[in-house]
């Protein structure tokens, strides 16, 4: 109200120019038009929903290069016999009324939900993983949260296994981490008394036999591969049954390296025959510390300043002497906690892991 009856300011030091600056803006001197105000929110770029729709598709291939979803919503409906392929991160997805497609979608930040589909093949990644009303679902995943299935039938899960040079920076700008990954831990959210409504894929389940290379020339430029010794998400056996009664644990704290470190310690151990069965990547706390690391506790509190642990369990006869021998020879000078023995890896594990559930809200 103040300055709707404040005085009109008089000219002075840069007065003339502000003027200027006035006339211009409401008139046009040449033409003597009158110009309509600009605001900020009118220079935005104009996000056309066509651009982030498949919608009503038969017997096509569509995709999404990396780079044009650039986290923005995606609605994928009414689509049959499709490949599709979002070679991007996103904010949340939704695939309505899809029959017999194959689908690849890139890191997603939130949540990707599937309603009344059937008979589709899939690879996503994903914050939380949610299904209604679907049958014969097979879907190699990765996601952060316990996935959920509802009123959906014959489902069918395996370890999320895909490569191409832009994925590692498009999980990074999803926010998620290629360490957190609970791709079996499936909750059924209405189960049937005496049937079990999903599965588990075959461990010689290969991805490119559900979800093909794309073969239109647009998509090909995506140089893809899926190698599973090339996945960005590291291969875990999840639910399934242990071969060993030894595991062993390795946390590695945070430093400039500790991914690249994680990733050449899961090489050494699997290249050796043993199984990485989980992993994490989670904040602590020092009381954390003292629960999991017990009396080497002091050792590493100062260290969980410095950021995320990444935490693997391997399996195998053998695999805590192997895990503590390959890190005193590969990591000197690194700190890394390794289970002390076979007897109390059993625990370190349980300890950890229950505690980084607590921490994610599983």
């Amino acid at each position: 109200m103040g300055c709707f009856f404040s005085r009109r300011r008089k000219p002075g030091r840069g007065g003339e120019q502000q003027q200027q600056q006035q006339a211009g803006a409401g008139q046009d001197a040449a033409s003597g038009e009158q110009k309509a105000p600009q605001y900020s929110w009118d220079l935005r770029a104009k996000i056309d929903p066509k651009d982030y729709t498949f919608s009503g598709l038969k017997n096509e291939t569509v995709g999404r290069l990396p780079g044009k979803v650039a986290g923005q919503q995606f609605v994928i409906q009414d689509c049959e016999n499709c490949k599709i392929y979002i070679f991007d991160h996103s904010a949340t997805i939704t695939i309505d009324d899809c029959v017999n497609c194959q689908v690849f979608l890139g890191p997603i930040k939130g949540s990707v939900f599937f309603r009344d589909c059937k008979d589709c093949k899939c690879v996503v990644a994903c914050q939380q993983f949610r299904t209604r009303d679907c049958r014969k679902l097979e879907v190699f995943l990765c996601c952060a949260t316990q996935p959920i299935i509802e009123s959906s039938t014959g489902m069918k899960f395996g370890c999320f296994q895909y490569y191409y040079p832009e994925l590692a920076l498009q999980f990074k700008d999803a926010g998620l981490s290629i360490f957190n990954n609970t791709w079996s831990n499936i909750h059924d959210f209405t189960p049937v008394s005496g049937e079990n409504n999903w599965d588990l894929l075959p461990e010689t389940a290969v991805v490119q036999d559900y979800v093909p290379l794309p073969s239109s020339e647009e998509l090909k430029a995506v140089r893809v591969s899926t190698d599973a010794t090339k996945s960005i998400i590291p291969i875990t056996r999840g639910r399934r049954q242990k071969n060993s009664d030894e595991s062993c644990l390795a946390v590695f704290f945070a430093g400039d390296y500790t991914t690249a470190n994680a990733r050449k310690l899961i090489d050494e151990m699997t290249s050796k025959g043993f199984q990485l069965v989980q992993t994490k990547e989670v904040l602590m706390k020092a009381e954390d510390a003292h629960r999991v690391f017990q009396q080497s506790a002091l050792e590493f509190i100062p260290l969980l300043d410095k950021g995320p642990v990444i935490a693997l369990e391997f399996n195998g006869d053998g695999a805590v002497e192997q895990c503590r021998s390959t890190i005193n020879e590969v990591f000197s000078g690194t700190k890394v906690f390794v289970s002390e023995s076979k007897t109390s890896a059993s625990q370190d594990v349980e300890n950890f892991y229950n505690f980084a559930d607590m921490q994610m809200g599983m």
